[in-house]
């Protein structure tokens, strides 16, 4: 998963937090060892365990809770940052401080109704535990509780009083002006979607509002100033957004990613394609593609991928006289490529939200990433008519077969993942425990390990980037939700299915969707907010679900990395060290060639689906 946040600097956590940091990890410790022993159990000895997944729920809610927590305390919810650096120092503080009291704002106007609802939970029992729900719900206060007194605490310490103030009296009248407005709204009807759910979520974006609470402040005000809805409701449904039990993968993966980063076995494959066809003509640009998408393969996390090719191949690419600007648009747009690589973490949380088969994503999506692999690898070799060969040697065999040894174990992952999901033998949360524990044992004895510092550092970071990701999901469910209420969905599909062309029109428009809202929101949000809307509406007009999913999930990649807004792209500039005024240029053949082969895409259904 890629946190825009990744793009400003992350904190280090306050020290009040640690006896928190010390239960998320134990809670991740824990969520892995009850999938380990359910896995085992119904595999090995073939008695499942009936209250293993329960379990497990409770604790991936206090772990998701907690972990948002911990990310507010280190700055890492994602956020736009793009605009930010656009106000002067001056007005970026005020702003600063206005974005952390909308925070503060969001929490404070759920906490009681959170309350409510874990009242209400308390009178439900557990099918397995026989235990009341409240025990699980709790979690939700607690996560609550714990960001207001965050939040809260991090604008006093870092605003001036006068800054304080202004963002005060600016959230109270903004909240005041709604209030005496509500008669206005209840009677505008649709229009209140574009004030709330559009108005209000964009300018919450721009001022660099993490996005779960843009999403959040959207909802709550569309709710509150125009429906007699309680928001109890909103606490019921991003309950219900972060609570699948396909989910529990996220944060396994996202620990997998950091395993791959601690243990280098991302560089060992980089290494052995470098070996083996690093010394052909646009050699390193296939080295550098194939390692994306194999490294894909392992960790699901653009953001790690480029951080793990990038540093072993770019000296070397210089050398052969490669720009760095076409450096960054080959790592990016690479990275877009490589997203529907299993394990994909967009793809397993868009199985959660539209009902889609994660094995048949992660078949397809396997066979989507070679197609677009492909158009960049044909762009590649003709741009390579430059590249300066002038004592590039084959590599002796010897090193070949060396760096092929080294790597062997590492280039098993990604293919195991993909067949024992794909194949139906376990499902993605199973099959993510167990590469967690082999890459763990891989990396203990043939990478040099991890120590138990660095693991503790891995599992906190994990539980605060999952924290982040899964309550995102959880408003953007509850957003969608509050915009199918309204009626606007049918009335969207009563367009869509009235437009010329038929079903590759609609394509189109789902392409340039979701290529918008890429480059604004990044994937999960884009996915989570939309899919509830456009995939009944492929369904109705005959388009294959795991076709339009590969043709949505690669739109919203190139969004990611299309500039001036692609999130994406000043994060490969960042990783690269390049300025994005030089890179942007370089990129544009390179987005050309994903479209291309996302239209192929999106007219051959075959591609997607002719193997399921």
């Amino acid at each position: 998963m890629d946190t825009i946040s990744e793009v400003v600097d992350a904190r280090p956590g306050s020290r009040w937090m640690r006896p928190v940091e010390i239960i998320a990890a134990l809670l991740l410790v824990g969520v892995i060892g009850l999938l380990l022993t359910g896995v085992f159990s119904r595999y090995v000895l073939q008695l499942p365990i009936v209250w293993i997944d329960e379990a497990a729920s409770i604790c991936f809610l206090w772990l998701a809770m907690l972990g948002a927590a911990i990310a507010i305390d280190r700055n890492e919810h994602m956020r736009l940052t793009l605009f930010l650096g656009m106000f002067p120092p001056r007005v970026r503080e005020y702003v600063d401080t206005l974005a952390l009291l909308i925070v503060a704002t969001v929490i404070g106007a759920l906490i009681f109704p959170a309350i409510e609802y874990v009242e209400e939970e308390s009178y439900v029992t557990s099918a397995a535990l026989n235990i009341p729900m409240s025990y699980r719900e709790s979690a939700i206060i607690a996560g609550f509780v714990l960001m207001l007194l965050l939040a809260v605490g991090h604008a006093v310490r870092r605003s001036s009083v006068k800054n304080l103030i202004l963002a005060a009296l600016t959230v109270a009248a903004l909240g005041g002006v709604g209030w005496l407005l509500t008669p206005v709204f209840l009677g505008l009807g649709y229009v209140n979607i574009a004030i709330f759910l559009v108005g209000v979520v964009a300018i919450c974006l721009f001022l660099g509002v993490p996005i779960a609470f843009c999403f959040g402040l959207g909802t709550i005000a569309f709710i509150t100033f125009s429906t007699s809805v309680p928001l109890i409701v909103l606490v019921g449904r991003i309950d219900e957004g972060m609570s699948s039990l396909i989910l529990l993968s996220v944060p396994i993966f996202v620990l997998l990613g950091c395993v791959l980063d601690a243990t280098g076995m991302g560089k060992a494959i980089v290494e052995f394609l470098a070996s083996l066809i690093g010394h052909v003509r646009a050699g390193m640009s296939y080295v550098l593609l194939g390692s994306m998408f194999l490294v894909s393969g392992i960790s699901g996390s653009k953001v790690s991928d480029m951080a793990t090719v990038a540093p072993a191949l770019f000296p070397e690419m210089k050398r052969r006289g490669h720009k760095p600007n076409e450096m960054i648009a080959l790592l990016a747009t690479g990275a877009a490529m490589a997203d529907t690589v299993p394990p994909s973490i967009v793809l397993i949380v868009l199985g959660s939200v539209a009902g889609v088969s994660i094995a048949a994503l992660f078949t397809s999506g396997f066979v989507i990433a070679m197609v677009l692999l492909l158009m960049l690898v044909a762009l590649a070799r003709w741009k390579a008519g430059h590249e300066k060969m002038d004592g590039v040697k084959r590599a002796p065999f010897s090193v070949i077969r060396t760096t092929l040894l080294i790597a062997a174990p590492a280039l098993v992952l990604p293919f195991l993942i993909r067949s024992v999901v794909g194949g139906g033998i376990a499902t993605a949360t199973e099959v993510s425990t167990i590469a967690v524990v082999y890459a763990m044992i891989i990396g203990m004895l043939l990478y040099g390990g991890i120590s138990w510092k660095k693991f503790y550092s891995m599992l906190v970071e994990t539980a605060a980037l999952s924290g982040a990701i899964l309550l995102i999901l959880g408003t953007a469910s509850a957003m969608a939700w509050a915009l199918t209420q309204t009626g606007f969905a049918n009335q969207l599909a009563l367009y869509m299915t009235g437009l010329p062309g038929g079903w590759f029109s609609f394509m189109l428009v789902s392409i340039a969707v979701f290529m918008l809202l890429g480059c604004v929101l990044e994937g999960l949000p884009a996915i989570v907010l939309m899919a509830p809307i456009m995939f009944p509406i492929a369904q109705r007009m005959g388009i294959n679900e795991i076709h339009y999913s590969m043709v949505v999930v690669t739109a919203m990649n190139i969004g990611l990395m299309t500039p001036p807004i692609g999130i994406g792209f000043y994060i490969a500039c960042k990783i690269g060290g390049v300025s994005p005024d030089e890179a942007v240029g370089a990129i544009w053949p390179y987005l050309a060639a994903l479209v291309v082969g996302l239209l192929v895409i999106a007219a051959v259904p075959a591609l997607s689906i002719a193997y399921l």
